[in-house]
């Protein structure tokens, strides 16, 4: 019950960002935050991460929803063994169903989260995208370590 509700609140922060950015701003448009470092800007994001497959609506739209199951179906596989396991896996499932959202509702993802200096940019992201890439990031450092640990054991 709280990994179902810890996925509702992000997924509601997601969408009340993203809500909120739409508001505010116009696409395109940007409130700078830290100059020369930081702002929000209102970008349609119609393929996947840094806008990979744009143009692939329905594809990403299948992925997510396939995503979504595997993660739902292999939970305790995936992520049962370790400590972070269900903070990941509700980071992963809340970061997909965010976009999954706006690609069925909107046709393309609200990103607004603009990191840059100088001519370096990174590409504009948001709340879901963050949410997917920790939970990734978790779950790799997870897996590092059990290596690690399962190694010096065998040293042993």
């Amino acid at each position: 019950m709280l990994r179902a509700v810890a996925i509702c609140v992000i997924v509601l922060l997601d969408q009340a960002t993203k809500s909120w950015v739409q508001g505010c701003l116009l696409h395109g448009e940007r409130i700078v935050v830290a100059p020369g470092f930081f702002d929000l800007r209102y970008v349609r994001n119609t393929g996947a991460a840094w806008g990979l497959l744009t143009g692939w609506r329905l594809l990403l739209i299948g992925f997510s929803v396939a995503m979504l199951a595997l993660l739902l179906r292999r939970r305790r596989e995936l992520f049962g063994g370790w400590r972070g396991g269900n903070t990941a896996w509700v980071l992963l499932m809340a970061g997909i169903a965010g976009n999954l959202i706006d690609r069925v509702r909107l046709g393309y993802v609200v990103d607004f989260l603009d990191f840059y200096h100088r001519d370096w940019h990174f590409p504009a992201f948001n709340v879901a995208d963050s949410a997917i890439c920790i939970g990734i990031g978790l779950y790799l450092l997870s897996q590092f370590l059990n290596r690690a640990h399962v190694s010096q054991r065998q040293q042993e």
